[in-house]
């Protein structure tokens, strides 16, 4: 009995400890790994991305996406020069830059150099030039686009990479005589790579704007919005919100406001705290009420009256000011506009409506007319 009870025993003890070693489970590849920190990024969980990007770099430090996402999870977390410590080890004369260099790298440390145009207009050039060899498929097999799909977006940042150094042509470097040449250059070439792109359109816009060509600029500007105006608020082609504004300001300085406000309708639709889009639509309709007070008459406005306009810029301009100011948004000078429309409203006695009485008749007197500063009546004619 002794024996057996010894028997069951050493059974009972290796079958315990059998159950007790550790499973070694397989450890992810470095290709999950970089898609679950994709995910991450796109979820603005920039916490949980850098330790997803640690463990990449902890396995290869080379690798050239966990780089360029360490970057810009430095970035996203504010700190500008470890963002562009990153970003330089992915281009040369770092001795652990790839071959070819990373665009995305170049991109990056010139929307960060801000101090020296003649600098990005560089960084813009050399990226400028690696997407322009994987478009005419000069780049290793390896590297090439793997997808139709890949090389439009490709194309796509390539476009946006010209109109942002036209963009410096036409503010930093605008004194410079070669200026108006370079943006047509570089625009020709923008229409090359995509001749129907609705952001390089406005770019050209832009430069008819300020050679003061307002015909030509407002034929670009309609040909650029109605590449996509019929699209729905959600689908993937429409042009970034920054592109659909800075449209929104040529449709401004050209007197195209309903168009403008149709634009605006949508991004607020998308995004109701984008303060910008607030800011815009507020000057729209200052704008349009100063223009319908001169006898200017405004298409699909036949039934509103100066006044109405009035009222209406000052609640957008109030809530682009309560935003600008909650969210402490990083554009100062479109706080200090909106501060002088809202002054100049107040001074023609167009007051701002208490939160109850947005939509209502907030500021009409007691006969249902508008009152202004010094009592007398504005009619609502």
């Amino acid at each position: 009995m002794g024996r057996t009870r010894t028997k069951k025993a050493q059974r009972a003890l290796k079958s315990t400890v059998v159950s007790t070693t550790p499973t070694v489970l397989p450890q992810p590849s470095i290709e999950s790994l970089v898609e679950k920190t994709q995910i991450l990024l796109a979820q603005c969980n920039y916490e949980l991305a850098h330790k997803f990007i640690k463990r990449i770099l902890e396995r290869d430090p080379t690798h050239v996406e966990g780089r360029e996402m360490l970057g810009l999870v430095e970035l996203e977390n504010g700190d500008i020069e470890a963002a562009k410590a990153v970003f330089v080890t992915l281009i040369p004369p770092s001795p652990t830059a790839p071959t070819p260099p990373s665009a995305s790298a170049y991109l990056y440390l010139a929307q960060l150099t801000d101090d020296d145009p003649n600098e990005a207009l560089e960084l813009y050039r050399n990226a400028l030039n690696l997407m322009s060899s994987q478009l005419k498929g000069k780049t290793p097999a390896s590297q090439e686009p793997k997808s139709s799909e890949m090389e439009e977006q490709t194309r796509k940042t390539a476009v946006r990479t010209v109109i942002a150094m036209v963009e410096i042509w036409m503010s930093d470097l605008c004194f410079e005589p070669q200026a108006e040449s370079e943006c047509e250059s570089l625009l020709k070439l923008a229409f090359e790579l995509d001749p129907e792109n609705p952001e390089a359109l406005a770019s050209l816009a832009s430069v008819r704007i300020s050679q003061q060509r307002p015909e030509e600029a407002k034929d670009l500007v309609q040909r650029s919005w109605t590449v996509w105006k019929d699209l729905e608020t959600d689908d993937a082609a429409l042009p970034p919100i920054s592109s659909r504004l800075s449209l929104t300001r040529h449709m401004l300085e050209l007197s195209m406001y309903t168009q403008a406000l149709t634009i605006l309708h949508g991004v607020l639709a998308s995004d109701e705290q984008e303060v910008e889009a607030w800011y815009l639509q507020g000057w729209c309709f200052f704008l349009m009420g100063d223009a319908l007070k001169e006898g200017q008459s405004i298409e699909d406005a036949v039934e509103l009256t100066w006044q109405d306009m009035k009222r209406d810029a000052r609640i957008a301009l109030e809530r682009c000011k309560e935003l600008h100011i909650a969210s402490e948004h990083p554009d100062a000078q479109i706080l200090e506009h909106a501060k002088e429309l809202i002054g100049e409203l107040e001074a023609q006695g167009f007051h701002a409506t208490a939160p109850d009485d947005e939509g209502e008749d907030a500021q009409e007197g007691e006969d249902g007319e508008w009152v202004d500063e010094d009592d007398s009546d504005v009619e609502m004619s």
